[in-house]
């Protein structure tokens, strides 16, 4: 047994401070991810700090039309959100593709986004793993490589990010609302994660003792149109080798207006194809085109020895995505 202090948050602000003071604590939500790695060894904190019972729950209409989520609102709940299957089926698409009913009904929003990856050599103390400690190596590069990224990845770290809901949060344009020792912050969803580069121990930009406490969806009209597509290994409780969030407005001669596309399963983080979106506006929502557009989206991957099947994999994804919600012809 490691023993450690627990604390239940009582709000915000002295959660904050708790953890921000003390370089061993950390926070806890829901513990769908954490608790594993305290059984694994993966993590070590002395103290931990719930915050899962804090006031952070409502699902509420924006000061601007769009949708604030609280940080501890449970994926079962947001998933099931009258406002977020009209508005932004997406996200609720890309909830319910993760984990199973139960772990749906503990996890929070904030936590979610948090999650750390599930490399096997990341959760197997008995291997080398740069992110779990920096400078041993990364056990990857050499072995097991079905599930690890071919975007963005560094000769220290091929993992990837694991979350659905992340990816659907990117491609909606998202803001998450932070607070911290020195204060509140926001920032766009997809600067939250970060590439690895040569610190793959950090998987986002937050500082130790910020906390989330919300996230914001942006006024999206064209985001009632939109799917999550996640290709598995099987049908239920895998993890995504490829997934698609997009979203799509088409106008009535079949043009592409606006588009908003990230996938998962390819990188350290949710990956927004900007070129994939750049390729599409302005011209013909059909197969083909969207074939293109993910071609110039992974014109710069790297696949690894044990993974060049997510290249394809993931131009088939985003077709069949949009073909859905075009639906797109088959024609140029």
């Amino acid at each position: 047994m490691i023993p450690f202090e627990y604390r239940r948050a009582d709000d915000v602000s002295a959660a904050v401070d708790t953890v921000a003071r003390n370089p061993t604590a950390s926070f806890l939500g829901g513990g769908t991810n954490l608790v594993d790695h305290l059984k694994l060894g993966v993590a070590t904190p002395e103290h931990l700090v719930d915050v899962s019972r804090l006031p952070l729950d409502d699902i509420e209409p924006g000061p601007d039309g769009g949708l604030r989520i609280g940080a501890t609102a449970r994926n079962s709940d947001t998933a099931a959100d009258p406002d977020v299957r009209s508005r932004y089926p997406v996200l609720a698409e890309a909830l319910l593709s993760g984990a199973s009913g139960q772990l749906r009904n503990l996890a929070t929003v904030g936590g979610n986004l948090l999650q750390r990856t599930r490399c096997a050599y990341f959760q197997d103390v008995t291997t080398p793993c740069n992110k779990r400690e920096p400078g041993t190596g990364c056990s990857a590069l050499e072995g097991y490589q079905r599930y690890h990224a071919i975007l963005g990845a560094s000769r220290h770290c091929v993992a990837t990010h694991p979350s659905d809901m992340a990816v659907a949060m990117v491609a909606l344009d998202a803001t998450v609302h932070v607070q911290g020792p020195n204060g509140s912050r926001s920032l766009p969803a997809e600067e939250l994660h970060r590439l690895p580069g040569d610190e793959p121990e950090r998987d986002t930009v937050l500082e130790h003792g910020e906390l989330i406490t919300a996230v914001e969806l942006p006024p999206l009209p064209f985001a009632a149109n939109s799917a999550y597509r996640k290709v598995r290994d099987r049908a239920s409780y895998a993890f995504a080798l490829v997934s698609v969030a997009a979203a799509l407005d088409v106008d009535d001669a079949g043009t592409v207006r606006d588009v908003r596309i990230a996938f998962g399963g390819l990188a350290h983080k949710p990956w927004r194809a900007h070129r994939a979106e750049a390729a599409l506006r302005g011209g013909p929502a059909t197969d083909d085109r969207a074939a293109r557009a993910a071609e110039a989206e992974l014109e710069n991957a790297e696949p690894l020895a044990g993974n060049a099947f997510k290249i394809p994999m993931a131009r088939g994804a985003l077709t069949a995505t949009l073909r859905r919600l075009s639906p797109l012809p088959t024609t140029r």
